[in-house]
């Protein structure tokens, strides 16, 4: 067999691939519930303050933070109750000096409240009337400071920022938070459609028993595994026999019906190997690189026909594989809008971009985001309420702070979770 000439390295044959192909993501619009895992085509900007309203963490009593200040078990801080916000409702009262009102976890604050007092740190002092469960005055034990156990206005996302940007693959805390703004549908791209042909005389289908120097088709299978897993829609085509007219007519109506042609077996160097000729003839600029400096897969074609990428993927099913995630799945990606994605891995290690602290006696998990300096990764804390599900949603993973730890300085490497 004659040697393969112009064997380029993977990411030479990738420039000169981009070099050639322009990209274009097709745009569907999908509710928001059934949107998991696809890629965003177009920004997404809040269409009003997340909460709308101020609303309180904790179960207890809004009140004026400067009516709790100096209070304490020993000189506790007296309150009248003039009400009680019920849930889902909104808050009818407005608070004078002196004056709190029951709220409970996620409801609105009075009027004039600025701050709520957690109820364990309350007591009755005294009822509206003998036997009625109506409080009308509490003793405040602790003080509050302005803000305290209360997200406000805008505190999780302001109208008009960026919620997510074109080419972010949803995930499940993003599903959430678009439906905590009302976005009930969403821009996303259509998956490609990637033909997958596989040929050869010796192959035979899956169900049936294979003759004497037969095979089961394999690479039609696990390629349009691969390509459903990457976001694309697979169409697989009846084996193609060892026949160039054959193989010409199935590449030609696969060109015409995808928008990525994946063709296995047939891409290395000898007498009866056609699927250059092949792709050759179905359009400009044709074959870009036959070759690749791998192994296994050497023998690869890439190519762009009449705008369409073309690859020959050897039909060794392991060489088809490596070769499928090496340049078709990164395909897939471009046709999907995507940016690439820096950290496949479940967990990595980083350095910490600042100080953590932490308390003895607990497990600690702090959210944070990855950016690359001077060619290091580094976890940049991204702090923030529980409550707030844009604290989770800005971050790519999560450092655990062990339960014998009193906090992590900056600069040491800690190990991120990466979330799915």
């Amino acid at each position: 067999m004659p040697e393969l000439s112009a064997v380029h390295t993977p990411p030479e044959a990738w420039r000169r691939f981009l070099e050639h192909f322009r990209p274009q993501p097709r745009l569907e619009r999908v509710p928001v519930a059934t949107a998991l895992d696809r890629t965003l085509a177009a920004d997404l900007v809040a269409p009003h303050d997340l909460p709308s309203f101020p609303r309180s963490t904790v179960d207890g009593y809004a009140v004026v933070a400067r009516d709790t200040y100096g209070a304490s078990a020993n000189l506790p801080a007296y309150l009248d109750v003039v009400g009680e916000v019920p849930m889902g409702q909104p808050a009818a009262m407005a608070l004078d000096e002196g004056q709190c009102a029951i709220v409970h976890t996620g409801g609105m604050l009075p009027a004039d409240a600025d701050a709520v007092v957690m109820v364990e740190h309350t007591q009755v002092a005294g009822q509206a009337n003998p036997g009625s469960a109506q409080v009308a005055l509490i003793e405040v034990m602790r003080p509050v400071a302005v803000g305290q156990n209360v997200i406000q206005v805008g505190e999780d996302i302001r109208r008009g920022d960026l919620v997510l940007p074109a080419g972010h693959r949803l995930r499940p805390q993003d599903i959430g938070g678009l439906a905590a703004l009302g976005i009930a549908e969403v821009p996303v791209a259509a998956g490609p459609r990637v033909a997958i042909l596989s040929q050869g005389d010796e192959v035979v289908y899956p169900a049936e028993q294979p003759g004497p120097g037969q095979v089961r088709d394999i690479n039609s299978y696990t390629l349009a595994a691969l390509a459903r897993r990457a976001g694309a829609t697979p169409i697989t085509y009846p084996i193609v026999p060892d026949r160039l007219e054959a193989l010409q007519a199935a590449a030609a109506t696969a060109l015409s019906e995808a928008d990525v042609v994946v063709i296995s077996a047939g891409s290395s160097v000898s007498v009866r190997d056609m699927t250059a000729e092949v792709i050759a003839g179905l359009g400009q600029p044709g074959i870009l690189t036959h070759g690749l400096s791998v192994k296994p897969g050497k023998p690869t074609i890439v190519a762009v026909c009449a705008g369409k990428p073309v690859f020959g993927l050897p039909g060794n099913p392991v060489s088809a594989m490596v070769i499928f995630e090496l340049l078709v799945t990164p395909t897939i990606r471009l046709l999907l809008g995507q940016r690439s994605d820096p950290f496949p891995a479940n967990t990595l290690r980083a350095r910490l971009a600042r100080n953590i602290a932490s308390t003895t006696g607990r497990e600690d998990y702090v959210q944070v985001r990855l950016e690359r300096r001077d060619g290091e990764l580094w976890a940049v804390p991204v702090f923030g309420k529980s409550n707030l599900i844009y604290t989770l949603i800005r971050a790519e993973g999560t450092v655990k702070i062990d339960l014998d730890s009193n906090g992590i300085a900056e600069g040491k490497w800690v190990t991120v979770t990466l979330h799915a």
